[in-house]
């Protein structure tokens, strides 16, 4: 069951660079060994949170590069002192932890056009693990700690125990908000960035340019989002990327009086990128319209007009005007009724805080059903939680858990529980992941010919120049490389 940004966050404001984390970043040092030792621990729960790492080809490529722009931030022995580790994420997302390890997905890398603009995020990521950023910002760290965050998203709703149990669905989420950084830290990690893409021997003009392709996308998203049911999740939203901030990191590029030198590799970065997968990765579900399916799992349910989506390694989670709901699966001994109670346990951590309605059961599209509904009291007032429970075979078991107002129980979700299904394998078989196509220009086609095989129902051209850097009037060259998003071949589940 797993789009959002907290790639380069800062907020809107115009703000002079302070140069405090850079000089920092010029000293030898060595990383805090309780931070390796908590980075370490965290790694597996993280990368599996973000539906695992990519350990082929081209995450030896992410790591060789991460290594060759850590060789001048500073920190002592970077080969053994930093990871760089590239995640089957379908979030435009790169971040960094104190104890050393970076990270980048591949949705965000398949916005890049070369191998210095990876260089550039690489080594701005670097750059806030050099000027110890994180450290500055511990008291917020530890108030915001593993199964926090997400919890609080829900405990400002829920209050108490239950707020945090539902938390703990996500839990391993809650590291990356910790993760953010005042508007002076990030100006500060481009700047460390640009210096360390300059002493690679890059182009330092990879900084604006990728800051620029970060912008195309956020406004392009928004509009998409405008008529979409997938939403950000709060954890992952970033400040708004702004003008200011890609100006002044191309005004640093002059500085170094090596702008538009250097090495690019473009066409050596879209080889490497070439058969990507973007957007949804089929083996985790997707999400399409009003509807998720999970082909490998083989099910499919839909939520109600006007809510919104968010999917996740371990649940799916939804929203709207009327409440809240998430899609998981847990234990199953053959019995719905033991099911539920532990779903129940879950949320209120073992404390009778919900009074609960007598077991109901039910069919739902064939499939054997139970379900209950309580009213518990909230630091906001009264709300109603609800399980519903779905016995797919002996052994496996999924449910939803739903909040909303006080009085109205589960009827704001009632399409979305009689919309669970099983699907055939035929329709398994249709769903296949997107992917990256690199292809080289005809004589006589165009941006709009091109954009027509994007692998989308809209935003077609808008989609293609904003994946390329396309300006609008831009005329296509013959023999030209350009990204396309296609339909591709899907890896068996």
């Amino acid at each position: 069951m797993a789009k959002p940004r907290l790639f380069l966050t800062a907020t809107a404001a115009v703000a002079t660079i302070a140069f405090t984390g850079a000089a920092i970043a010029q000293q030898r040092q060595a990383l805090n060994q309780r931070d390796v030792a908590e980075a370490q621990q965290q790694h597996p729960a993280l990368v599996a949170e973000f539906g695992g790492a990519e350990t082929g080809a081209r995450g030896a490529y992410v790591e060789s590069i991460g290594r060759r722009v850590a060789n001048y931030s500073g920190v002592i022995n970077p080969g053994q002192s930093l990871r760089f580790t590239t995640l089957n994420a379908a979030v435009e997302n790169a971040f960094a932890t104190p104890g050393g390890y970076v990270y980048i997905t591949r949705q965000l890398m398949g916005l890049m056009n070369d191998e210095a603009e990876l260089a550039f995020v690489l080594g701005h990521e670097t750059g806030h693990i050099a000027a110890r950023h994180s450290q500055q910002r511990e008291s917020v760290s530890r108030r915001n700690s593993i199964g926090g965050i997400f919890g609080a998203i829900l405990g400002s709703v829920l209050g108490g125990g239950i707020g945090s149990a539902i938390g703990q669905i996500a839990q391993q989420r809650s590291q990356l908000a910790t993760l953010s950084f005042s508007r002076n830290q990030e100006y500060e990690a481009d700047t460390l960035g640009i210096r360390y893409l300059t002493s690679a021997g890059y182009d330092p003009l990879a900084s604006s340019t990728m800051l620029a392709a970060l912008g195309r996308s956020a406004a392009l998203e928004a509009r998409v989002q405008g008529n979409s049911t997938r939403s950000t999740p709060e954890w992952a939203q970033t400040h708004p990327l702004n003008e200011n901030r890609t100006r002044q990191a191309a005004q640093s590029a002059q500085r170094t009086g090596r702008a538009g030198t250097g090495i690019r590799n473009r066409d050596i970065f879209l080889a490497q990128l070439d058969g990507v997968v973007v957007d949804d990765d089929p083996e985790q579900g997707i999400i399409d319209g009003r509807s998720f399916t999970h082909p490998d799992l083989r099910l499919q349910f839909s939520v109600p007009p006007g809510y919104q989506m968010q999917n996740g390694a371990r649940a799916v989670s939804i929203s709207g005007s009327a409440g809240r709901a998430q899609f998981s699966t847990g234990r199953f001994n053959g019995d719905l009724g033991s099911y539920i109670g532990e779903v129940i346990n879950g949320l209120t951590g073992g404390q009778a805080q919900i009074a609960l309605s007598p077991l109901q059961r039910t069919t739902v599209n064939g499939i054997p059903a139970a379900f209950v509904s309580g009213r518990t009291q909230t630091r906001s007032g009264v709300v109603d939680v609800s399980v519903m429970a779905y016995q797919f075979d002996r052994d496996t078991a999924y449910h939803f858990v739903t909040l909303t107002r006080a009085g109205q129980g589960m009827q704001p979700f009632a399409m979305m529980f009689d919309s669970l299904r099983r699907i055939s394998p035929g329709e398994a078989a249709a769903i296949r992941p997107r992917v990256i196509d690199v292809v080289n220009v005809r004589a006589g086609e165009t941006v709009e010919s091109i954009a027509s095989r994007m692998a989308y129902r809209d935003y077609r051209v808008e989609r293609f120049r904003s994946l390329n850097g396309l300006a609008p009037g831009f005329r296509l060259v013959p023999g030209q490389k350009v990204k396309l998003v296609v339909y591709g071949v899907r890896r068996r589940g």
